[in-house]
């Protein structure tokens, strides 16, 4: 039988969100360390960085899984005209919600990143370019280079879709899946921008943060929306079954 009527109360929310506030802590206290230069250091020198034009860094990683999260999208359309597992997976008005949660994000943190005026690490002086290290908290220092370059837009390509993670709470083994599936591609292209110097570890972390937020805070405010209905719709099917 199909729950899509239903929606987790806000108790079932607070791993979700105590989860969230651990990765908070984790990446302030990641800021708080030498850390992205250091993950950099790894990957570059004064002569720049060696992946940069790399098959496997810029092809696969970079370009490849921008077509897997195409596709993923494509699929997510798809799903609205001939859902998968009906039965006990989420109602068509709910898979519409989430993807305009995946494109709420997809839209979101690329506006971030193009007013930002942090470098990537190829623009450093250090990698052999002409920026100077500057805390991307220092919203109004510029460190003499192109900027544009924080949070990781590449990463949210894949972040974004914790929108089908957070719709598909009512299927635990799907929505493990999901989850898999989310973080293995994230961390993959994450990966591959760091090795490439397109992105510091925190550009990442922080881009997978805010996709987590929004998608969920979306996710949230739609199941609020359609609490009333679905209240209203209730007594109508007890009615219905006791006439019957």
């Amino acid at each position: 039988m199909s729950r899509a009527g239903t929606s987790p109360t806000p108790r079932a929310w607070q791993p979700t969100a105590t989860l969230l506030g651990w990765a908070l802590t984790a990446i302030l206290a990641w800021d708080a360390t030498s850390g992205d230069l250091t993950v950099a250091r790894w990957f570059g020198d004064a002569q720049g960085f060696a992946a940069r034009n790399a098959f496997w860094a810029e092809q696969l990683l970079h370009n490849g899984l921008r077509w897997v999260s195409a596709m993923v999208l494509a699929w997510m359309l798809y799903d609205l005209w001939r859902p998968w597992r009906p039965a006990d997976g989420p109602s068509r008005r709910e898979r519409a919600w989430a993807l305009a949660g995946v494109l709420l994000a997809l839209l979101v943190v690329p506006a971030l990143k193009s007013v930002s005026r942090t470098s990537c690490p190829w623009s450093l002086a250090e990698f052999g370019s002409v920026a100077q290290w500057v805390s991307h908290w220092d919203w109004g220092v510029g460190d003499g280079g192109p900027g544009r370059c924080f949070p990781s837009g590449h990463s949210a390509g894949s972040f974004a879709f914790f929108a089908l993670v957070w719709v598909w709470w009512r299927t635990p083994g799907v929505q493990r899946w999901m989850l898999a599936g989310v973080l293995l591609a994230g961390l993959l292209g994450s990966f591959g921008q760091w090795a490439r110097g397109a992105h510091f570890v925190s550009h990442s972390l922080w881009a997978a943060l805010a996709c987590g937020v929004l998608t969920g805070v979306w996710q949230r405010l739609g199941e609020l929306r359609w609490a009333p209905m679905t209240r209203r719709a209730a007594p109508a099917r007890s009615a219905s079954a006791v006439a019957d």
